[in-house]
Order: structure tokens, then sequence, then C-alpha cells
């Protein structure tokens, strides 16, 4: 309970506790760690593993079979660590090391410019990078293989009050790469 200038009380009925709390740059995954976990209803709370890989199970893909063990065994800490350096060390057989980021999207995207539009083709690969600026790059470099005039679009770079002007200089809020919103300066090509 609290007075407010008025002299008047006011109840506050808020457990803030339960309010969400704010991880910059985090994914919801890591939200919900920072909630449930931490919440007096964990204790509660029924944990299930899946025990069967149904995709392997019902494709009964050998080679599929093997990387999914791969992926348990790194998952649940059996893979050693190595002690100076706190990395584990992938089997031979794990993945396939490149050069260079042409190498890897060749390999991973074999004859690029007879099937971009192909989009059952296109959903049986995937490259994953860590950051928005690898993700860019690649993208880039992709759509430079694929014949087509490539359009750019930018976004809207002026303030609707200019006393605001001089607290976020528009070259400022263009360098921005914020997750989920597109680039400032968006290149696309017809098909891509």
């Amino acid at each position: 309970m609290t007075r407010d200038v008025l002299e008047r009380q006011w109840f506050y009925c808020r457990d803030f506790r339960q309010t969400l709390p704010v991880i910059p740059r985090s994914t919801a995954a890591d939200e919900i760690n920072a909630c449930l976990k931490s919440s007096n209803l964990w204790r509660y709370v029924k944990k299930l593993q899946l025990t069967i890989n149904m995709k392997v199970a019902l494709l009964n893909d050998t080679s599929a079979k093997d990387f999914s063990a791969q992926l348990l065994t790194i998952g649940t800490g059996q893979v050693p660590v190595d002690e100076s350096s706190g990395l584990i060390s992938f089997p031979n057989n794990f993945c396939n090391f490149v050069s260079s980021k042409d190498k890897l999207i060749n390999n991973v995207f074999p004859n690029i410019i007879s099937n971009y539009k192909n989009n059952e083709w296109l959903s049986e690969r995937a490259i994953l990078a860590d950051n928005n600026k690898d993700v860019d790059d690649l993208n880039y470099i992709i759509q430079n293989k694929i014949i087509g005039t490539m359009h750019s679009f930018k976004s809207i770079d002026c303030v609707t009050n200019e006393d605001e002007a001089t607290n976020c200089p528009i070259e400022f809020l263009n360098s921005l790469d914020v997750p989920g919103l597109p680039l400032h300066n968006l290149r696309l090509k017809v098909g891509t």
C-alpha cells in the first residue's frame, strides 16, 4: 500500500516476480528458462524426454540414424571436453569442412542456378550461421550466382519531428542490424 500526492491510499496487487524478464538479444527459450525454472511451479512440472527419433525410424536411413546418435552424445555431454580450451572435438564424419563460403554454398546448394525455384529441393537444404552478418553475406553470395537484376529496397529514412533528428542521426539508424527486421538496404532478385 502506498500514498499518492493527494494522500489517497493505493493498493498494488502485482507480483513483480511474474513479470517477464528482459534479456537483450535472447531467444524465447532463454526467457522461458529464466521464468519457468525460477517459478514456484517448477517442482510440479513433469519433464518428458523424447526417446525415439521418428524421422529416423520412419525413413530407415542409416546415415540419419548415425547423425542423430552423434547429436545425442553431444547434447547429453558424453563427448569429452578439452580441459585447456573447454571445447569438444567433432568426429571426422560429423560434417564436411570447407575453406570458403563459396565452397560451402556449392556443397549445400549444388546446381543452385537450375534449382533455385524448386521449393522441395530448397526445403531439403539449409546453412545455419550464428549471426545475422554471416547470413546476409551468404544470401548475397547466393543471389549473385542467380541470373537476374538485383533490386534495392531502402527503409524510410526521415523523421516525423525535426527536433528528434539530432537525437537519432539517420546514418546511425540506417547502420543498425536489428534481429527480426530487414536491413536498411534490402537487396533482392525476383524468384529468390
